[in-house]
């Protein structure tokens, strides 16, 4: 049985975070099946729910038994889904706080697929800067792509859509890669929306 837990700390309802985790998740399971894996258990769980209970526990130094109980998930699980939506150019401090309760030393080794979502693409590069890093100090085994989804994202269709499921395939495949034990195989080209042309960025926003 190979378990995967996705953590969304979107706190609308619905919400286009949970809406990433979801696409994550069952792009994942898919990649999983195809290398041969049986049995793949996806889990999906909002932050939100546990929002007394995270802040009760940061405190009393003191976790509920629902909130032990979420952790002892995450730190069993095979592969851990983090998909957060950026505020003021950083994660929301919902998801922040979750990762405050868990031991540092919990996540070492786990891989950790990233994503994202915000209201413009200016912000894409939030995963990289702000986001990577915490799972960094926490030395997990990340995900070389990381999926960000701006507002544009969810209401396209035909290209808009193709190349968002792009990167989600891509990064569920080397996630699954990494869970499964398998080495990441090379790339040769550069995907141009996994490395946003910042000018292009500026000229799109009317500044140049």
């Amino acid at each position: 049985m190979t378990t995967i837990i996705a953590l969304s700390s979107g706190l609308s309802q619905p919400s286009s975070t949970r809406l990433l985790a979801e696409r994550m998740a069952q792009s994942t399971a898919s990649a999983l099946e195809a290398r041969g894996e049986r049995g793949v258990e996806v889990e999906i769980v909002e932050i939100k729910d546990f929002a007394h209970d995270i802040m009760d526990n940061l405190l009393t130094g003191f976790g509920s038994q629902r909130l032990e109980e979420l952790k002892q998930k995450v730190v069993a699980a095979d592969g851990l889904i983090a998909v957060t939506p950026i505020f003021s150019q950083s994660f929301s401090g919902l998801f922040k706080s979750f990762l405050d309760v868990l031991d540092t030393k919990s996540l070492i080794n786990t891989p950790v697929f990233l994503g994202a979502t915000a209201g413009t693409a200016r912000h894409s590069l939030a995963l990289e800067y702000a986001i990577r890093p915490v799972f960094a100090y926490f030395r997990s085994a990340l995900v070389p792509t990381a999926v960000f989804a701006a507002s544009e994202d969810w209401g396209a269709t035909g290209a808009g859509d193709k190349d968002l499921m792009a990167r989600v395939e891509r990064g569920a495949g080397e996630f699954a890669s990494l869970i499964s034990g398998r080495l990441l195989e090379p790339v040769a080209e550069i995907d141009e929306f996994e490395t946003p042309d910042f000018e292009s960025l500026l000229k799109q926003a009317g500044i140049n």
